[in-house]
């Protein structure tokens, strides 16, 4: 299982992360209210705000997923952070990055995963909105979309800005 390669910003992006001061803090009602309605929107059994640190994955905000966290180099997260979009994997099992991946093989059984990248304020992608399931899927425009806006209000949340008016 190949681990995802280091992002070329790295030692910005984890500076970036840390000035967020959100790392190791306890939950909160702004993040679960988003990683819960994700789950319902889409269907999903997990979905997550993960932060990438530099050897770990880190949950701000989690449902159906019982660790707080995960090694960085078994990461699905970590590979989404590399691209400036959306980043799906509709079948685990059939992706060479990751079918011998202990998420796969064992517990919680990933097949699917999407995550659209956070970003600090200085654009730096720093973790993942994400939602995985046990079973293959693809995702259509419209959940891509729902996706990509829940993902704005998490970076919101993140910087401590409130929603546009309409949001």
């Amino acid at each position: 299982m190949p681990s995802a390669p280091l992002p070329a910003d790295e030692d910005a992006r984890l500076r970036a992360l840390r000035a967020l001061l959100v790392l190791d803090t306890p939950p909160e009602e702004r993040f679960d209210r988003i990683v819960r309605f994700a789950a319902e929107q889409m269907d999903m059994p997990i979905a997550l705000v993960s932060l990438v640190d530099g050897d770990r994955q880190w949950f701000k905000s989690r449902i159906g997923m019982a660790a707080a966290q995960t090694a960085r180099d078994i990461s699905f997260c970590a590979h989404a952070i590399l691209q400036p979009g959306t980043f799906v994997v509709e079948d685990a099992l059939l992706d060479a990055r990751f079918a011998d991946n202990p998420l796969v093989t064992g517990a919680p059984h990933v097949r699917f995963y999407a995550g659209a990248p956070l970003s600090a304020p200085g654009g730096e992608r720093v973790g993942t909105l994400c939602v995985l399931d046990s079973r293959p899927r693809n995702l259509d425009a419209v959940e891509l979309a729902v996706l990509e806006a829940l993902r704005t209000l998490v970076n919101q949340a993140l910087v401590g800005e409130q929603p546009e008016d309409g949001a």
